[in-house]
């Protein structure tokens, strides 16, 4: 993630930010540059931004910031569509008029749009359903009801999220039950983008044999390898070789809770970089050697690079949240073989940047 400045005072602000609370300039998202910029009000009702590079266009706010207020995207005043990239991925909303499901929706979009700039930054090409009516991506926020129970993942390139998982108590809930050591809507969003990557990469692409390798056999059936996780639990030897005890169940889920993490991996070692930020990890009086990291301030095309400043990244954030009585902020460890099948999947990433497969119809995941 980028480091974003009002650029009308030059106040530091927050990718979700609506307003600098410094000058109150209403805000506003560009997400074909990845540019946050302060934004004014011209007589017609659009909107002038103050960014360079855009101060000859018009703009207008995505109708779900301007009417919803759960998103800070705009769009060009000549677009025929009202909704911005993000906000025409979401193909159905929680019915608001139920208390809470509003704030529930806008936790939901906020991800998504997170999601979809690290996506984005990565250079892989988020195609939506406009682009492939079929197995474009596309999202739907739902709630449970009587007569139905809302299952989050992924088919054919749908992402269904129960909003249950935006309530924090409910999540935390779940967590416990299930014996997590770590669940956001980020990361249910991040994982489940995973599936979709898999059908576009992976399925028909030119690593599938060194995917399988190192993931396992993906044809094994999805049905009965989670039955059997849900009745026997991981495998008690999973630190050695996975990311966390779920991607054992089957080798798919294994390849999205790794690809969540290289996700969540790129876009904190790319925002340590922008802050500028450096560090050793050698205790006083230890005779340890010295491990600095400087983070790159891009996302960077050497995983060694990435590598070489996650791990003490990760350690002095883990140092920092238990000072003040959180649970670790990264609460896992990285074996050889989850670093492995984290190398690969940035290998597979740097291909899709230099050629990205026609659409194709996936299999349900």
């Amino acid at each position: 993630m980028k480091l974003f400045a009002c650029q009308c005072c030059a106040a530091q602000l927050y990718f979700e930010n609506v307003r600098c609370l410094t000058c109150g300039h209403e805000l506003g998202f560009i997400a074909d540059d990845n540019v946050l910029t302060a934004i004014e009000l011209e007589p017609d009702g659009t909107w002038r931004v103050l960014a360079s590079g855009h101060q000859q266009s018009t703009w207008r706010k995505c109708v779900r910031y301007a009417q919803d207020g759960v998103c800070n995207w705009l769009v060009r005043s000549d677009d025929p569509n009202e909704l911005c990239r993000s906000c025409r991925m979401t193909r159905t909303i929680p019915d608001l008029s139920q208390a809470g499901h509003h704030e529930a929706w806008r936790r939901m979009e906020v991800a998504k749009r997170r999601l979809i700039y690290g996506l984005t930054s990565l250079g892989l090409p988020v195609i939506d359903r406009i682009q492939d009516p079929v197995g474009g991506l596309v999202f739907e926020f739902l709630a449970d009801t009587p007569q139905q129970k809302v299952v989050t993942g992924h088919s054919d390139g749908l992402i269904t999220v129960n909003i249950a998982e935006a309530d924090p108590v409910e999540r935390e809930r779940a967590r416990t039950t299930l014996r997590e050591s770590y669940r956001t809507v980020l990361g249910h969003l991040r994982h489940e983008s995973g599936h979709h990557y898999w059908d576009r990469l992976v399925r028909q692409g030119p690593r599938l044999a060194e995917v399988r390798r190192l993931f396992g056999d993906d044809t094994q059936d999805y049905a009965t390898a989670m039955q059997r996780y849900y009745d026997q639990g991981p495998r008690p030897d999973w630190n050695n070789g996975f990311v966390t005890a779920y991607a054992t169940m089957h080798p798919w889920e294994d390849w999205a809770e790794t690809w969540a993490h290289y996700l969540h991996l790129v876009d904190a070692v790319e925002i340590a970089g922008n802050l500028g930020l450096s560090l050793s990890t050698r205790p006083q009086g230890s005779r340890e050697p010295l491990v600095a990291m400087t983070a790159p301030r891009e996302p960077s095309r050497s995983f060694d690079d990435l590598l070489a400043a996650w791990i003490p990244l990760t350690f002095a954030t883990n140092c920092l949240t238990r000072s003040i009585g959180h649970q670790d902020w990264f609460p896992f460890v990285l074996s050889d073989g989850a670093i492995a099948k984290l190398r690969l999947i940035h290998q597979v990433i740097a291909d899709a940047r230099e050629t990205w497969p026609s659409p194709q119809t996936a299999q349900p995941v």
